[in-house]
């Protein structure tokens, strides 16, 4: 495995679970695998669980990582070829990307989308320049489009808690929110969800279509009490609208999910990604709640970024 940004396919998917679990057992079943190399994990957007988890992954496998948060710790980056750089971004991407290429054996990068411009967001121009130019592995740690290391937490954490012998119902279901929040952990949760083979039903407000090349195959309901009958997974999310890109569409339904309304489903566990902001997006009585995986899939995050880094490393 030489990059890791997307859901490639199901034996994949199957292979970096089962090594995920096989870490969550012990840890430290592999100390040395990348003693003498050098992980780089930059920063062009906050970060608490991504950042901590991958680097306990590395320090578990022996590997060295840096934080670098970038426009912060570092220069402002200009991203764009044939710019004249006379205003406030100090290096280019080409040089600072082939610059930590040579000093990190691996690279991992959190870029968040602009929710202004589409086109660039949509390409994963921010990811596919570090890419491009390091010239070494990359680790998506969230992109503008994708979030394949939560997705994978994720995953691990259905895994874990999977009815016997049954293909679970997993409803990904829209949240209110203050601001424009970005599609990737929506995106690749639905897209890492189908890719397992999983029965998937994705609920939201109308307008709140996500980009139909994560959403094909999945059942869209408008309307969240019938999507979550028999659910056997509820994962709560917020995303602003992919048209009008980027923005806060009016809604008039209440869309936190609360105890009540899981009241006629006394199975369903309930998963959200963190940070969450409490009794607007999720109630306090399901996170505090016996039904709550919020926590798992935190602790998760730690193997699923093993999993990965080892698969690199090898």
């Amino acid at each position: 495995m030489n990059q890791f940004t997307k859901f490639e396919n199901i034996s994949t998917a199957n292979a970096l679970i089962s090594k995920a679990l096989e870490f969550k057992a012990d840890p430290h079943m592999h100390p040395n695998k990348g003693q003498g190399k050098r992980l780089g994990l930059i920063f062009l957007n906050p970060s608490l669980r991504t950042r901590v988890s991958t680097q306990i992954a590395a320090s578990n496998l022996g590997l060295e990582s840096f934080v670098l948060n970038m426009d912060k710790d570092t220069w402002a980056l200009e991203m764009h070829d044939g710019t004249l750089m006379n205003k406030n971004k100090v290096e280019h991407i080409k040089d600072a990307a082939g610059v930590l290429g040579s000093y990190f054996d691996i690279l991992a990068i959190r870029a968040f989308p602009s929710l202004t411009n589409k086109q660039e967001d949509t390409s994963d121009f921010i990811l596919k320049q570090f890419i491009q130019y390091s010239g070494v592995p990359v680790v998506s740690l969230e992109s503008a489009v994708r979030h394949p290391l939560q997705s994978l937490a994720d995953m691990v954490t259905i895994r874990e808690n999977i009815p016997s012998g049954k293909k679970p119902k997993v409803v990904l279901s829209w949240a209110p929110h203050i601001k424009a929040i970005p599609h990737a952990v929506a995106n690749s949760f639905a897209e890492w969800s189908m890719g397992c083979d999983y029965d998937l039903t994705i609920t939201h407000p109308e307008g709140y279509e996500l980009d139909e090349q994560f959403t094909q195959g999945a059942d869209i309901q408008y309307n969240q009490n019938k999507a979550l009958e028999d659910a056997d997974f509820v994962y709560v999310k917020n995303w602003s609208a992919y048209n009008p890109y980027g923005k806060i569409l009016a809604v008039d339904e209440d869309w936190l999910l609360t105890e009540k309304k899981l009241k006629k489903n006394k199975k369903a566990k309930v998963m959200h990604c963190l940070p969450v902001r409490r009794n607007l997006e999720l109630g306090d009585d399901i996170l505090d709640g016996p039904r709550s995986l919020v926590q798992a899939q935190a602790k998760n995050r730690i193997f699923a970024a093993q999993a990965v880094l080892d698969g690199i490393l090898s």
